[in-house]
């Protein structure tokens, strides 16, 4: 079988988003069911853009597991790795949506995430070293046997080394959720972010991402720490000021941000993680590659949905181009939807 372009590994479940915006969720009287988890996103958004993919995770073996495979196979993003777990339910999140900045998320993932019980024995690691690009986040490190199976699979990409097997890149997307790691505490994830970095070939995160993997927080600096850490190509999300992009070589490149009237701006990161996808693929310079990530991220924020609200190459390409945002097509209304959880 030939390798995938992306495979992602981590989160999935379930998004209960209201349908409503500027509404408390007590007063929401409607809700709408969507696919959501960064991973799983950024893994249909990358199919978004042509690319043949998958995702590793899990989910609990109940009904929302199977609608986590459902909503997989109708976003044309492969399922085969997404194995259920007995005894744990499948994570759900709700949302608030109060355009333009204000967006909380109380995620339901107790007594444990069934995405966190991904262990080393069942990666499959042939498949992990032939892929072209491999995304893993920072969520994957904050409990076992997730974090064992994350730099598992980062140590054989980093074996494979690229030679032979086709590897484009290694993506780290920083992706930091405090409420997700024992306490909190920043300064015990370092440790496992750096040893992460050291495998990776490419880093990604807004500025307080990388502030946790780094310990610095202007971007520039960021960026130069996380090139020092190991990684070849530091992207730096700074909201509102745009992206900053550091390559080992030298090269900088910089995207002002696309001005959109927000909706919601859940999955604008997700958005610009499966445009980044599709630009390494593609071969694109770092200028080129910012300024289309930051474009797909803007349209997702523009729209209410998020992962079928996923933009097509075409429409980044019209934004680019001076167009104004497009709606979504009209395909997008029959898959289900979904959610990111970062903003660019």
């Amino acid at each position: 079988m030939p390798a995938l372009d992306v495979i992602t590994m981590g989160r999935i479940g379930v998004d209960i988003y209201p349908l409503q915006t500027g509404v408390p969720l007590p007063k929401v009287e409607t809700f709408g069911k969507f696919l959501g988890g960064s991973a799983t996103n950024v893994a249909v958004a990358a199919a978004r853009h042509g690319r043949a993919t998958a995702v590793i995770s899990r989910t609990g073996r109940d009904p929302f597991g199977d609608y986590c495979h459902q909503a997989l196979t109708e976003f044309g993003v492969d399922d085969r790795w997404v194995t259920a777990v007995d005894g744990l339910p499948t994570p759900v999140t709700f949302c608030e949506i109060f355009p333009p900045d204000d967006f909380p998320l109380y995620f339901y993932r107790l007594p444990k995430a069934p995405d966190l019980e991904i262990h080393p024995h069942e990666l499959d690691l042939a498949a992990v070293r032939s892929a072209r690009v491999f995304w893993v986040t920072g969520t994957g490190l904050c409990e076992e046997p997730s974090r064992a199976a994350t730099l598992t699979a980062l140590a054989e990409r980093r074996r494979g080394d690229g030679h032979g097997h086709g590897q484009v890149a290694t993506v780290f997307d920083l992706d930091w959720r405090p409420m997700f790691w024992r306490g909190g505490d920043a300064w015990a994830a370092r440790p496992h972010y750096r040893e992460a970095l050291a495998h990776a070939t490419v880093a990604v995160g807004n500025v307080a991402e990388c502030e946790v993997a780094t310990g610095e927080r202007e971007p520039r600096a960021c960026a130069e720490a996380l090139i020092a850490a190991g990684v070849d190509l530091a992207v730096v999300k700074r909201g509102p000021d745009g992206v900053l992009a550091l390559h080992r070589d030298g090269r900088v490149a910089e995207a002002p941000p696309h001005p959109v009237e927000v909706v919601n701006g859940l999955g604008a990161g997700d958005a610009f993680g499966g445009a980044l996808c599709h630009g390494l693929l593609a071969g694109w310079e770092p200028e080129r590659l910012v300024r289309f990530c930051n474009a797909a991220g803007a349209l997702v924020a523009s729209r209410l949905a998020c992962s079928s609200a996923m933009p097509y190459t075409s429409e980044v390409e019209a934004l680019l181009a001076g167009a104004e945002a497009p709606a979504p097509q009209a395909a997008d209304a029959a898959v289900p939807d979904g959610r990111g959880e970062s903003r660019p």
